[in-house]
């Protein structure tokens, strides 16, 4: 988010504020910061619930006071004075935010007042900023939905009413964004999962662990099978871990004391403590430490797709796009030094590829750690000097431009990270490359060099889709459910005029399931339109309707999904027509 836009959006949640203390003057307020998709303000109306009447209205005031162009104007206070006034002010929320100020040993506290035309003070808010000079800066904006938000998001806290909204400085502008707001909630994957059978959930399975249909799984299949095609001709061998391990091993890795809350315990007849995996990477440093190695043995890549496992809190599970079961493709490779950059730009390779496949632009950026905050990572200064710069030398050879971002980098060491867009222009964060001088040390890797000497490999690790449940509800928000051919579960769907056909239908299944085509038939007793009606909420790529021609001829009648016009072709044209579309992953 550019400032100015963060600005406009700041500025509009105190508007937002403003309007519902002149219509609820009884309202506590809390926060209302600039989010990357809009602005919220949390309020606390006692026993009173906003409603969607309410929400009208306050959109309405907010107009008002925008039209008035009220000017922002920012000042300082005493700390003291500053907690007087909101004693005054009966703010609860606001006034334990200037207390914890005090005892962080702020001497001032800020605030910004919105004036009015009249030139009187209409209201004032703790605040650091940024904000426009005035109201009409804003632009265009608008009130979306109210949810429940904990004070200071602790569960213990009391339960807040959130109002979002978002605001841009043209009308366009958020014209635009509704527009890709609606085109998501119609793409939502939560709701084509279920209408295409893709996947379900279960309460006694449990939140956030998915449940994947034979067609789900087919998806799966094949985007797992187009990641090993992509890497092992490139020498990535594929290997096996279990989804257990003991707890000393993510103690020595550093993950123990960092994530130690978002992982799942395991309870065992031994004394040991076992956790189930929350990150593949020490196992893969176990592998690589099984016996001896040679600097002639090096790049060692190892790649695998397995589950791991984040004890999400259940209000953060959202459909596939957060669960606790995460299926990853996880890679390793093991090298030299002089190696790094033609292993990254191997990776570099392998990600550009399979995102062309998709049709989804990618924006890489650098991602560094924060020097003012080192206890933050592990590793000192000169490691991760040295890491960041053979990055940034990958990018340089790459691109023409990129954004380098500090703070964003892993705990172990820095990473390129790949924005992908989808076709609805949303932007996500999905593949990575990230380089690793500390596990190796941390787990006293090693390799004999060619003067025979010990020596440290550095590690890299790589995810190409990452998430598969994450990377699925994009694909499926992104192509609204309608997969190319090589993806879609059902290829083909083969439609039965009348039972007189069906026999005919079946075996034009059987061939086709014979070709390595994904066929289904549909032989009930449903009409022929209804059948298409079907096949076409399915989202099925190619259709056949099965008649007496089709059935005494070597003639296909094929409907192509998204297109009106039937296409005669010769049954064998037909068929290969589709495989190679699959071939090819059009």
């Amino acid at each position: 988010m550019d400032t100015q836009l963060e600005k406009i959006r700041h500025t509009a949640s105190h508007v937002m504020a403003q309007a519902v203390l002149e219509l609820f003057p009884d309202a506590k307020l809390a926060i209302g910061p600039a989010i990357e998709e809009g602005f919220y303000y949390d309020f606390d109306l006692g026993d009173k619930t906003f409603s969607d009447d309410d929400l009208k209205a306050i959109e309405k005031k907010m107009k008002q006071i925008v039209a008035q162009d009220q000017k922002m104007e920012h000042y300082t206070e005493a700390v003291d004075t500053s907690i007087r006034y909101l004693q005054s002010k009966n703010q609860p929320y606001k006034l334990e935010l200037a207390e914890e100020l005090k005892k962080e040993g702020e001497r001032k506290l800020s605030f910004y007042t919105m004036i009015g035309p009249d030139g009187k003070k209409k209201f004032t808010d703790l605040c650091k900023g940024p904000h426009v000079a005035r109201t009409k800066a804003i632009g265009a904006f608008k009130l979306q939905k109210i949810a429940g938000a904990y004070w200071r998001g602790d569960e213990k806290n009391k339960m807040l009413q959130r109002i979002y909204g978002t605001a841009f400085a043209t009308q366009a502008e958020l014209e635009a964004y509704l527009e890709r707001i609606k085109q998501a909630e119609e793409r939502d994957h939560r709701k084509l999962g279920v209408e295409l059978d893709l996947f379900t959930f279960s309460d006694l399975v449990g939140g956030g662990l998915p449940l994947f249909t034979p067609r789900g799984t087919i998806i799966r299949n094949e985007l797992a099978r187009y990641l090993v095609e992509l890497q092992v001709p490139k020498g990535y061998q594929q290997v096996n871990i279990p989804h257990l391990a003991h707890r000393d091993l993510y103690i020595t890795s550093g993950h123990w004391e960092k994530f130690a809350d978002d992982i799942f315990h395991v309870s065992s007849k031994g004394e040991d403590t076992f956790v189930l995996k929350p990150m593949n990477c020490p196992h893969h440093t176990q592998i690589y430490a099984s016996r001896q190695r040679s600097y002639r043995e090096l790049p060692i890549r190892y790649f695998d797709i397995t589950e791991m496992y984040r004890d999400e809190k259940p209000g953060q599970l959202h459909g596939l796009m957060r669960v606790r079961s995460i299926t990853i493709d996880d890679a390793h490779c093991f090298c030299r030094l002089d190696q790094v950059e033609a292993e990254a730009n191997l990776i570099y390779d392998f990600i550009e590829q399979f995102y062309r496949t998709f049709g989804f632009p990618l924006i890489p950026r650098l991602s560094l750690h924060d020097p003012k905050q080192p206890d933050k990572y592990l590793g000192g200064a000169k490691i991760w000097k040295e890491a960041e710069s053979k990055l940034r030398k990958v990018l340089k050879s790459r691109v023409k431009k990129f954004e380098e971002i500090e703070g964003e980098a892993a705990f172990y060491g820095p990473k390129i990270d790949f924005e992908a867009e989808d076709a609805i222009g949303r932007q996500w964060q999905l593949a990575t490359i990230q380089l690793d001088f500390n596990l190796p040390e941390r787990f006293q890797l090693e390799y004999i060099d060619e003067k025979g000497q010990r020596a440290r490999p550095v590690m890299i690790h790589r995810a190409i889709a990452g998430s598969f449940e994450r990377f699925m509800a994009i694909l499926i928000e992104s192509y609204a459910g309608a997969f190319p051919l090589w993806l879609a579960p059902i290829q083909v769907q083969v439609l039965s005029v009348s039972d007189d056909f069906a026999d005919a239908a079946q075996a034009l299944v059987t061939q086709l399931a014979a070709a390595g085509i994904r066929a289904e038939g549909d032989l009930s007793n449903e009409t022929v339109g209804k059948k298409i009606r079907t096949a076409e909420k399915l989202k099925v790529p190619y259709m056949l309707v099965v008649g007496e021609k089709e059935a005494n001829s070597a003639m296909l009648s094929v409907r192509v999904r998204g297109q009106k016009e039937v296409i005669s072709l010769k049954r064998q044209e037909f068929i290969e027509r589709v495989k190679k579309e699959i071939a090819e992953r059009r």
